[in-house]
């Protein structure tokens, strides 16, 4: 990966760009937890800047006409995160979706949460399925939130579906190809991300649609997720213009 990942931009993507040179862009929202932890605050303040450095990138890339969007906010691992600390993120999730929902349907933003929802509380859950159906037919970004989301369990419950088609005799075996695995997935009519980018500066996808990276380019900035603005965004997305994109070839 690390041939992958390069740290800076060669310049800012020029404002005022009629399109942006590519549909979808993944990010891994890392740095809450450090950014509090510099500042002698506790975390909640972390996951706190963190929602508004998201809201404040969501409003940016929809005025620049991006198609997609998928953000990271909490993985299937983050259950082992104490309890108490898990059990704020929940409520934040909630109160974030409750206090900006409305903003989001009126830039027309599709929200789509894509994870094993079933672990979801009750109410989260509930408030997650109507705020998906109810801007389902929103023509702005399309948003999705990957929580209670990681890439292993997903192709694991992918691989579990078409075992379960398969001995319904509704799948034959000989047909199963990459596209058919593809529509089992959580993203199955997105299409494949061109860029991740990982605020935080690690260097690992930390579970993160492993398939559907398998030919997108990486970027890595050490700047941490709340202080992450649409100037960090355009650098990313000026280094991508100048990739030369093989997809496996010489």
């Amino acid at each position: 990966m690390n041939n992958l990942v390069k740290r800076g931009a060669s310049k800012q993507f020029e404002e005022g760009a009629e399109a942006l040179p590519l549909d979808h862009v993944a990010i891994i929202m890392d740095g809450n937890r450090r950014w509090a932890r510099e500042r002698l605050l506790p975390r909640a303040a972390g996951h706190q800047a963190g929602v508004k450095s998201l809201k404040r990138l969501v409003r940016y890339v929809g005025e620049r006409s991006l198609k997609y969007l998928t953000v990271y906010a909490f993985s299937s691992e983050n259950w082992q995160r104490k309890e108490e600390e898990v059990s704020y993120l929940l409520k934040l999730f909630s109160d974030v979706l409750d206090d900006e929902f409305a903003e989001l349907a009126e830039n027309k933003v599709r929200l789509r949460f894509i994870g094993d929802l079933e672990r979801m509380p009750a109410k989260l859950k509930n408030s997650m399925l109507e705020s998906m159906e109810n801007s389902r037919e929103n023509t702005g970004l399309n948003l999705q939130v990957a929580i209670n989301y990681g890439s292993r369990l997903e192709l694991t419950q992918a691989a579990r579906a078409i075992a379960m088609d398969v001995k319904r005799g509704l799948v034959d075996p000989e047909s199963i190809d990459e596209n058919m695995l593809s529509r089992y997935l959580y993203t199955a009519d997105l299409p494949d991300p061109e860029l991740l980018i990982r605020t935080g500066g690690e260097m690992r996808l930390s579970n993160y649609l492993l398939w559907q990276s398998a030919y997108t380019e990486f970027y890595v900035t050490s700047t941490l997720w709340p202080d992450f603005k649409p100037e960090d965004f355009d650098l990313a997305v000026s280094e991508f213009s100048h990739r030369n994109r093989r997809y496996g070839g010489d």
